[in-house]
């Protein structure tokens, strides 16, 4: 059955990386059908919406999105609603996108790119479950009102609002337990039980569901202990499960561990497996149209999408498999340079990880 995939590129360097990426894609001679539709900044250009009708019909009757990044400093004027980065969140809302999956794997052939020792990241292997749809970024209400009463009377307060209900969190709780499963069989649960009611709301399910694994070991740690510990000793973990605002923070802090975010993929998915698919890292609007970006972690985020969305083992498999060729060879983007070794372009690295699958 063809396999319809939706490519929405998005803005600032999002066209460049989903372009090798979707070469990357059709390299692998399977059954798809890629289209290919606005999203972000440049729908807003095209629609006057960052995520318009037509936009969000291609995602929903697709199997799967190839998202490329989106945001550029000139929307930032733009009334929240409006501003390119909201696609993501309508996105996420209208496919139901509840669980997101953020590897921090580091290859041995960038050891040295990290901002720590070597040998405190080489081997590094971490997978990030993040509870996606629920949270202080969906809570109601929120906004900024004049406080009546108290010691701030009279003064303008902003405002947000925590919270989870207990389906959410037992849904990402069975997805986190069933990933720790596959790999070491540890997870731990990141919270702030200490000081947040939600938190403590969180950790009694957490444990509860526990009960459904008896061979996967359950851990917890306070977030602010979880981030130090992420950079005294990351080894230490294997599957870390967190909600949307510490999930945020942590999978940026853990991609910076494998030195530099252009490598890491992303998946978000809903509990029909579809799923959409990207880079951790944002726009980077300064370099867009310049050639020079890293597009591996798009190229990797297809390797997500095969595993995760279609069963395509062997193909993700290939795709991680030429990726490491081409370090091996020493081709490097600027954000992960060495000594030693050649720096190339976007459309460079594309053709080299193209060429590296013809050769397996």
């Amino acid at each position: 059955m063809t396999k319809k995939i939706a490519i929405l590129p998005g803005d600032g360097i999002g066209p460049e990386i989903t372009e090798q990426a979707a070469r990357v894609l059709g390299a692998l001679g399977l059954d798809i059908e890629m289209s290919t539709a606005p999203v972000g900044g440049a729908a807003y250009d095209q629609h006057g919406h960052p995520l318009p009708p037509s936009t969000l019909k291609l995602a929903q009757e697709s199997d799967a999105i190839l998202f490329g990044a989106v945001g550029d400093w000139k929307y930032d004027n733009l009334e929240r609603a409006l501003r390119p980065e909201q696609a993501i969140l309508g996105l996420r809302k209208a496919l139901g996108l509840f669980a997101n999956f953020r590897p921090a794997i580091l290859y041995p052939q960038l050891a040295n790119a990290s901002s720590l020792k070597p040998e405190i990241v080489s081997g590094l292997d971490i997978l990030i479950v993040r509870e996606l749809t629920g949270d202080i970024y969906f809570g109601q209400p929120r906004g900024v009102r004049e406080v009546a009463d108290g010691p701030f009377k009279g003064e303008r307060q902003g405002f947000d609002t925590m919270h989870y209900a207990e389906s959410e969190v037992r849904r990402i709780a069975h997805v986190a337990f069933q990933a720790a499963a596959k790999r070491k069989g540890r997870l731990c649960s990141v919270d702030k039980a200490n000081v947040l009611e939600t938190s403590q709301f969180w950790r009694d399910i957490m444990i509860d569901v526990a009960n459904e694994y008896p061979n996967v070991e359950l851990s917890h740690m306070y977030v602010d202990n979880a981030a130090m510990q992420l950079v005294r000793a990351p080894k230490a973990f294997d599957v870390i499960v967190t909600g949307n605002l510490f999930g945020d923070i942590l999978s940026d802090e853990a991609a910076m561990l494998t030195g530099s975010i252009g490598m890491l993929p992303s998946a978000s998915l809903n509990d029909r497996n579809q799923g959409m698919y990207e880079p951790s890292h944002g726009s980077a609007p300064d370099i867009a149209g310049q050639g020079i970006a890293n597009p591996l972690a798009n190229i990797l985020s297809v390797s997500m999408m095969l595993r995760y969305s279609f069963a395509e083992t062997a193909a993700a498999d290939a795709i991680e498999q030429a990726v490491s060729q081409v370090l091996d060879q020493g081709l490097r983007t600027g954000d992960i340079m060495a000594e030693g070794c050649r720096q190339v372009g976007t459309a460079e690295m594309g053709d080299a990880v193209v060429a590296a699958l013809k050769n397996l």
